[in-house]
């Protein structure tokens, strides 16, 4: 018993450590939408591209531990420009709210999809429940801060679809050979440069003033840079069905910091979500641990 007791403990620390990243990383995504916001009149292609070259500068003194296999390095870009590029898709033929609504199912599929992607591992009832509280909460707060429309779009395959890359590379960054977090750096860099260039062949240039720079700057240290960094670290420590549930924090946050920056009062529907989706993450995390523990990179 006791040693049962002492071999558990070392589990839930690390447990606890993935948890505290994985809200690290919320935390700076909460203001990828208020920044965005602020530089809407960029080119998304462009505001991405530099975003995420910027992002990848603090990781440049760790090239050294940029040797990945080519397999590797193919899904960091499937994941991070692959994400962006069909989600800008998304956001150009479909309703912004709808789309972003669609494009939060990120988290639920990374719940769900768990035990497809990562042997060892199966769903319990407290996973399932903490999931769709989650996405019950993420789609009052997105639906009840702008107009729906109720008409079908093109545009909301592609955010499916962005949904399912996000969760299917979170998950599979934990099948792929143990690479160091410093690899980020170059997953973001390669994305970054094809994002410019499709910015190049796709977008109409643009002037880029001093401010727009220091926000770029910004979006590009924080919810585009240190975020993934933190979230790759929580993915190799953590239990990924308890992450995807706290991860519908960060439609709550970011909508709520909307709100605030827009200069709208937080409503009824923001404080419903809220009790949902800290519920569901609650519940979530708190359902035991059957995961068997995995190298750690």
């Amino acid at each position: 018993m006791h040693r049962r007791r002492a071999t558990t403990r070392p589990l839930k620390l690390a447990r606890m450590h993935a948890n505290l990243y994985a809200l690290g990383a919320i935390a700076l995504w909460a203001g990828l939408a208020s920044l965005g916001l602020a530089l809407r009149h960029l080119p998304p292609f462009l505001l991405t591209g530099i975003a995420l070259v910027i992002g990848s500068i603090p990781a440049w003194p760790l090239m050294r531990q940029w040797k990945v296999p080519a397999g590797t390095l193919a899904l960091g870009i499937y994941g991070l420009f692959g994400f962006h590029f069909l989600l800008f898709i998304a956001l150009r033929l479909a309703p912004p709210v709808e789309a972003n609504l669609v494009n939060y199912l990120w988290p639920l599929f990374i719940v769900v999809l768990a035990p497809v992607f990562l042997p060892g591992l199966s769903l319990r009832p407290g996973h399932v429940l903490g999931a769709l509280m989650g996405f019950a909460g993420a789609a009052i707060a997105i639906l009840g801060a702008g107009s729906v429309s109720g008409a079908w779009s093109w545009g909301y395959l592609p955010a499916l679809g962005s949904a399912f890359i996000w969760a299917s590379y979170s998950l599979l960054t934990r099948r792929v050979a143990a690479f160091p977090t410093a690899a980020i750096g170059l997953f973001g860099l390669v994305s970054g440069l094809l994002s410019l260039a499709c910015h190049a062949l796709l977008e109409p240039p643009a002037a880029i003033s001093a401010g727009d720079w220091g926000l770029l700057a910004l979006m590009g240290l924080g919810p585009l840079g240190a975020a993934f960094f933190l979230w790759d670290r929580a993915l190799k420590l953590g239990d990924a069905r308890q992450i995807g549930i706290l991860s519908y924090l960060t439609p709550l946050a970011s909508t709520a910091l909307l709100l605030v920056v827009t200069g709208r009062g937080l409503s009824w529907n923001i404080a419903l979500a809220a009790v949902l989706i800290v519920g569901g993450a609650v519940l979530g995390t708190r359902t035991a641990d059957d995961r068997p523990r995995e190298r750690i990179a």
